[in-house]
């Protein structure tokens, strides 16, 4: 099957501006959600699994405001995600569909999971749910995402791309190059900055202390459907400790690990993960 860039890439209008995206394939819907980072998309996450998934699902990878590709919008970049989602959904017709989502992508698809439990028919998540239970909080990626957001150079990115895996030779000249120049975008660095820039991430810290409403992770009894949290056992990002919370809260959920792997499951555990992917949504 062609999943190529161009064959795929698409686009819709909708109420907050325009959404692009990838599709390809044929059968139940999957919409696969990026993560955050230097130079994120969502063809990036997932470009080396999207002709996998494509002969079993009608697959279609988002591109969330605010990351370069599809014009942004106001608003943090987790919850302007999340309502991307829906409007996307609307804008299609889809009642319903199975999600992947990346690290900061598993956290949208949570909560629209909670928020809409009648569009989400399973989900799957790539790190990045739950809390820092025994690991240091900013973990050792976010760190040295905060170091790029405060003051961008090459190799402030070499460095959090060489985080993000097991394997330092998937860090290739061209992978590096890539990630350099989407991340010189105004709109990608903007994302990065609310998310991650120092300033900005102590103000987010203290007002979950302050504030009265409960963490995101601990309302996750709240995500009914089938759930699938897949982990990476060398992460960086994310330590393997995170999905042991909403492992417990979740009512169906179940947890599998990659050996030898880093936060990009899906790049450096692909044959894998693909395995287990597909097996969990078409049971």
């Amino acid at each position: 099957m062609d999943a190529s860039y161009e064959e795929t890439k698409r686009e819709i209008a909708t109420s907050k501006g325009v959404l692009r995206y990838h599709e390809a394939g044929h059968g139940e819907p999957l919409i696969l959600l990026h993560g955050s980072g230097i130079g994120v998309s969502g063809w990036r996450n997932y470009r080396g699994n999207l002709g996998t998934f494509a002969e079993h699902f009608h697959c279609y990878v988002l591109e969330f405001p605010g990351f370069g590709i599809s014009d942004p919008v106001d608003g943090h970049p987790v919850v302007t995600a999340s309502s991307a989602v829906i409007r996307f959904m609307d804008a299609l017709g889809i009642e319903s569909a199975a999600m992947i989502g990346n690290s900061m992508g598993g956290v949208v698809g949570s909560n629209v999971a909670m928020r809409h439990p009648d569009r989400v028919k399973k989900l799957v998540t790539i790190g990045g749910v739950g809390p820092n239970i025994f690991s240091q909080n900013p973990s050792e990626g976010t760190r040295l995402l905060q170091d790029f957001a405060d003051g961008p150079t090459r190799e402030k990115l070499i460095r959090w791309l060489r985080c993000m895996v097991y394997d330092p030779s998937l860090i290739t000249e061209e992978r590096i190059e890539e990630r350099w120049e989407s991340a010189k975008d105004p709109e990608s660095h903007k994302s990065l900055a609310a998310m991650y820039g120092s300033t900005t991430f102590a103000a987010q810290q203290k007002m979950m202390i302050d504030s009265n409403l409960p963490p995101y992770w601990s309302m996750m009894h709240n995500v009914q459907c089938p759930t699938l949290l897949t982990w990476g056992l060398d992460d960086r990002q994310c330590p393997p400790d995170m999905p042991m919370i909403p492992m417990r809260l979740i009512p169906n959920a179940e947890l599998h690990i990659f050996p030898n792997c880093g936060h990009w499951v899906m790049v450096e555990a692909k044959e894998a993960f693909e395995r287990v992917t597909i097996e969990f949504l078409l049971r």
